[in-house]
């Protein structure tokens, strides 16, 4: 996988080095997944088994106390996270700018099948704003309980910006 890997960063113009200096993780793509929730717009988001049970319990008890939590963005393959960062790149973005927003394809915690990119109906989405909404304070107290955590908090290791939608299922044992 990493050859390939390689190989895919250098048609992006991202230098291996930023492996080690973002301290990036490489995940596979997830092996099993199934349909985690349908978007109004008929559009499929896909979790591996466990996180879209955790995903269905947790909104189900948000529902409970009055908030809706919606996916924006679940599973995408490498291919995807590719053509995410040359969509950015055609727009000119230099590469550095879109990595504080964007993994390179295999450090995705979205390939995993267990990362949701959250928002809340009438609300911003995919913005650090998602932070002032009923649906952030929830999740913040509530999240852990299912398994999710914040994965890019304010000054995060990784260099990314905050992402105060992205919470990432971590299996329970």
């Amino acid at each position: 996988m990493k050859t390939a890997l390689a190989a895919l960063w250098r048609t992006l113009g991202i230098d291996e080095s930023v492996l080690a200096e973002k301290r990036l993780c490489l995940f596979d793509d997830a092996s099993e997944l199934v349909l985690a929730e349908v978007g109004d717009d008929d559009r499929e988001w896909r979790l591996t088994p466990a996180a879209t049970a955790a995903w269905q319990a947790m909104r189900t008890a948000a529902a409970g106390e009055g908030i809706t939590l919606r996916i924006a963005s679940a599973w995408r393959g490498i291919d995807r996270q590719a053509e995410l960062i040359r969509s950015k790149l055609d727009r000119g973005e230099t590469i550095d700018a879109v990595l504080e927003r964007l993994a390179p394809p295999g450090c995705s915690e979205h390939h995993t099948g267990c990362a949701v990119d959250i928002y809340q109906p009438g609300g911003p989405v995919l913005e650090t704003a998602f932070d002032t909404t009923a649906a952030f304070v929830w999740l913040s107290a509530h999240a852990g309980d299912f398994g999710f955590v914040l994965s890019f908090p304010p000054g995060n290791s990784y260099g990314y910006i905050y992402e105060p939608w992205h919470w990432c299922y971590r299996v329970q044992t």
